[in-house]
Formats: C-alpha cells, sequence, structure tokens
C-alpha cells in the first residue's frame, strides 16, 4: 500500500469551463493525449477526423458537438495524478457545471482569443470566486485572427477584478501565428506541424537573442513586435505571485491554440507546479484535513445508463480525505446505514476500470441501486462527517409532461425520477396527484430536449409535453402553514417536489409580490439546499 501522504500530495483536480465553443473539450483531449491517456485526440466537432471528443460520451452530445454533461477523466503525467472535469459549455446545463466545481480545486478558464469574455464565462467565474478557486486561464484558438492580447488581459482584468499574469505571449495569431514566447524560460517555442491536431507536435526552441535564426522561423517583422512586447511587460506588468493564484487573485494567463497544440504541453507542466494538493474541506465547524487517514467523500453528481448494456447509475464521488479501499465497510451518512461499494470505478468519460484503492482528490464512481442523492456523505463509520450542501438552483422553464403510450407507466416513471435524480431536471406535481403527469422545471430549454430524447432511447417512453407560462419557482420555507389557504394570485400554482417540499410557481417577480404581502409570515427561498 502506497504512502498515503505522498500519493496525496501528487494529486491535482480540477475543472475546464468556458462559453460554449470557446474549445475547452479540444483542451482536455489535448491534455489527455500529453497524457498518454488517449493516442490520437478526437474534436468536438467531427469534421477534420473521424472522431468524438473522449469526453463526449452521449449520442446526442456527438450529434451537435455540444457537451451536455460533465465527465471525468484521469491520468498519469510527469509523476502527478490528474483529475479533469469537463464541464458543459452552453448555459441551458450550467447547473450541472455548478455542482462539478464543487469538486474541483482549480479551474482552467478557456477563452476564444477573437471572443473575449463571453455571458457563460462570467456567470462560472462568479461560481469560482465564490469559492475562491485559483482561475488558470487559456487563451485559445491564436491560430485564427484574433483581438490583441494586451485588450484580452484588460478585459479579464476589468470583467472580474483579478490580476493577470501573462506565463507566455504570443507571436502573430492566424495566419501569421508562429508560436509562442515562454516568459519563464525566456524561449520561443515555434511550432512547424500541425499533424490536424491529432498528434504530439515538435517545438523549436531559440532565444530572443538568436536574430538570425528567429528571423528565419518567424520574420523579421514578428521579431520585432516580440522584442517591443516583451521589454513592455516585464517593466509594466504585475509581479508574478504564487500565493496571489492560489487565493485566486492573480490570473496566470497561457496563449496557445488547442486545435493545434499550439502551447498545450507547457501550459499543463506551469499549471501543475502551480496548483495545490487536495485543499482541506469543511464539515459543520470542523476542517476536514485531504491527509487525514479517515476516508470521507460526497457525491457531487449522479448519471444512469453510462452502459447501455447494464443500464446502470453511476455516482460520482469526490475524495476528501485519507485512502479509499475496495470492499471495505463504510457509512452512509444521510441514509444512516453501512455499505460496502465493492466495484470502485476510475473514469474516462463511458470508459471504466475497476480499482482497490483512491486518495483524497480523486474522482471514482460507484455503482448506485437508487440510495444516493446529490450532496450525501460517505465516511467511516462512527464518524459524523457532512459537507455543506450543492445547492439546487430554482429552475426558470416549466412544462407538464406525460407518456404517449399509457401502457409505459413503469419505465416513464422510473426514467423521469433516474433523470431527476442525477439533478438534469427537477420534478413536480399537482398535491394529491400520481405520476400521470408530471411538471418538469429546468434551468435551460435545451434540457427538454434531452430529457425527451433519453426518455426515448433508454427507457422506451415517448412523451407528450406542454409549456407552462411560470418563469420563477420559490421553495416555500413554513412547515406549518396551510398553502390551499394562502391568498395567491389566479395564475400562481402550488406544486409539490418528491421529498414532499411544497414550492410555488409564479409568471412574474409582481405575484411573489403579492404572495410575500397578502400572507403574513409566508417565507420564501429561490434554491434549496436538502
Amino acid at each position: 500500500m502506497a504512502d498515503l501522504r505522498k500519493e496525496i500530495e501528487r494529486r491535482r483536480t480540477f475543472a475546464i469551463i468556458s462559453h460554449p465553443d470557446a474549445g475547452k473539450t479540444t483542451l482536455t483531449e489535448k491534455l489527455l493525449l500529453y497524457g498518454g491517456a488517449i493516442q490520437l485526440a478526437g474534436s468536438v466537432k467531427g469534421k477534420a477526423t473521424a472522431r468524438h471528443a473522449v469526453s463526449d460520451w452521449m449520442e446526442l452530445e456527438k450529434q451537435r458537438g455540444i457537451s451536455i454533461t460533465s465527465s471525468v477523466m484521469q491520468f498519469e503525467y510527469e509523476g502527478y495524478c490528474i483529475n479533469i472535469l469537463d464541464t458543459p459549455g452552453h448555459q441551458d446545463f450550467s447547473e450541472d457545471t455548478y455542482r462539478t466545481l464543487m469538486a474541483a480545486d482549480s479551474a482552467v478558464m478557456v477563452i476564444d482569443a477573437a471572443k473575449g469574455i463571453e455571458p457563460q464565462t462570467r456567470k462560472l467565474f462568479k461560481i469560482c470566486a465564490m469559492r475562491h478557486i485559483p482561475i488558470f486561464t487559456f487563451i485559445n484558438k491564436l491560430d485564427r485572427e484574433a483581438r490583441s492580447p494586451y485588450e484580452l488581459m484588460e478585459e479579464l482584468e476589468n470583467e472580474f477584478g483579478i490580476g493577470t499574469y501573462p506565463m507566455n505571449w504570443p507571436i502573430g495569431c492566424g495566419q501569421d501565428f508562429k508560436g509562442v514566447y515562454d516568459r519563464e524560460r525566456r524561449e520561443i517555442l515555434a511550432f512547424n506541424e500541425f499533424h490536424r491536431g491529432q498528434n504530439k507536435i515538435r517545438a523549436i526552441e531559440c532565444t530572443l537573442d538568436e536574430t538570425e535564426k528567429l528571423d528565419e522561423l518567424i520574420g523579421r517583422r514578428l521579431r520585432e513586435t516580440l522584442t517591443d512586447d516583451i521589454e513592455l511587460l516585464d517593466g509594466a506588468g504585475y509581479d508574478f505571485d504564487i500565493e496571489k493564484v492560489r487565493s485566486g487573485k492573480l490570473s496566470p494567463v497561457f496563449f496557445g491554440s488547442a486545435l493545434n497544440n499550439f502551447g498545450v504541453e507547457p501550459f499543463l507542466e506551469s499549471f501543475l507546479r502551480m496548483t495545490m494538493p487536495p485543499l482541506p474541506r469543511i464539515s459543520g465547524d470542523d476542517i476536514i484535513d485531504p491527509f487525514d487517514a479517515h476516508f470521507s467523500a460526497f457525491v457531487f453528481k449522479i448519471q444512469a445508463n453510462m452502459n447501455k448494456a447494464h443500464r446502470d447509475r453511476i455516482a460520482f464521488m469526490r475524495i476528501c480525505s485519507g485512502r479509499f479501499e475496495r470492499d471495505r465497510e463504510y457509512w452512509h451518512v444521510q441514509g444512516g446505514k453501512p455499505l460496502r461499494l465493492a466495484q470502485p470505478q476510475q473514469l474516462m468519460a463511458q470508459e471504466r476500470a475497476i480499482i482497490d484503492e483512491a486518495y483524497a482528490g480523486d474522482i471514482i464512481g460507484v455503482f448506485d441501486p437508487g440510495i444516493f442523492s446529490i450532496g450525501d456523505t460517505i465516511c467511516e463509520k462512527g464518524r459524523n462527517v457532512m459537507f455543506e450542501g450543492i445547492p439546487t438552483f430554482a429552475p426558470e422553464h416549466f412544462a407538464a409532461v406525460e407518456r404517449i403510450d399509457t401502457m409505459k407507466r413503469k419505465q416513464f416513471e422510473k426514467g423521469i425520477m433516474q433523470i431527476a435524480q442525477e439533478g438534469a431536471i427537477q420534478i413536480f406535481h399537482e398535491p394529491h396527484t400520481g405520476v400521470e403527469e408530471v411538471i418538469v422545471g429546468v434551468v435551460g430549454v435545451l434540457q427538454f430536449e434531452v430529457l425527451e430524447y433519453r426518455l426515448k432511447t433508454e427507457y422506451g417512453v415517448d412523451i407528450r409535453r406542454r409549456s407552462m407560462p411560470y418563469e420563477l419557482v420559490r421553495w416555500v420555507e413554513n412547515d406549518d402553514i396551510d398553502i390551499s389557504r394562502l391568498n395567491l394570485t389566479s395564475d400562481t400554482k402550488w406544486v409539490q417536489d418528491f421529498k414532499g417540499n411544497n414550492l410555488l410557481l409564479f409568471t412574474s417577480d409582481w405575484c411573489i409580490g403579492w404572495a410575500l404581502q397578502k400572507n403574513e409570515g409566508l417565507r420564501l427561498r429561490g434554491f434549496n439546499k436538502d
């Protein structure tokens, strides 16, 4: 059995976040390529190559060229054990991203060099800032026409209120993009082959002093511009401060092209040097040290039907402390029962391998017979560890959903409940009714399409969907209130979730104001934390 401290110290767990189409999943692929986890990287669009991205495992993801669910990948690189959490970029799936960020120790923010900061990037940054997660910035697509790197860094600083420090500097852009200058090593990395971005590419190293060689490589004009840029950066930029990086106040910035492998490996090497091993977690008034020998973990994601052959459910756990051992009995805090996790899995998107042990910082998948919920804690018996709950955000779109074939009641109930337990949708029903018709709430309308697709392909159920006018939902905090006697507007609807919590659906903020004004003592909240 490996030394506990040594194993935990070499763990790095991070999430990759971005606006849609900034190149997040492509960057993930290239990191896996350099880590030796895959031999040939696929592109998300699937145009230049016949392969699809490893992290996009769901058929619908491959069809649309977007990530719909977050995926987990683990690989080894230069003595580090790396856990990557690839998150959906599209705002309609942002709740999955929020939950995933709870399991990460740092975040890599991918930005399109032509577009700069986009709406979804802002949202995700705020989540990272709330948790003081260190943020590393990869400015992507320098092989296309791009904005000025100075302009991009200024935008980062103004929008997010943090300092930036360029670790490397681009040489040209678009057709003139010749490579990057590594500020730490004071070397130029110029690349001379593309390979369609599928393989590792050769780097040519030379310094600013080698003017003749540089003029040959990148041309005199670009060489002179680069010399001026580096002089300016060295004189006027922020000083590098590793403590500010680790507290989320300074973001190291890397320029490159994930699609063509420009700057990916230098980014990976620098990132690993700067990031920390797994960080402590809060449990009530206690701080759980990752190096504590006692095992503890929490569930941040549940995914059904990853394996078409077995139609199983996998609970994703972030290990927070100690060592996990296969076939050992642990304690499920919320269930109040002991359990034995017999087949823990290391994950590479949909690919899996049974493991015997795992350590703090690792993400593992365990078979879920239906006992886990998002936010559940697993620890050693006799220890009362309960990590901070993962918030359930209020949905913004609602629809009444019923099955077309009345004979498929069981399949419908099973499908809708399982998908809801994953956190992709929220389901409600009118009091005193069954599951013949349910009200589905989602953060983004694309989730309805995913629901229809998954119910049909995974459970064999066709559904009829009817849009509803509600835009806002509030959980009723009062336990002792008779909802049926409340003074509400005619377009306010009383529903319950499947845990028995009371909620009110509203068409506008005005209706919420009416409910609070006309019902003294009524308390409402915009998200739920179970």
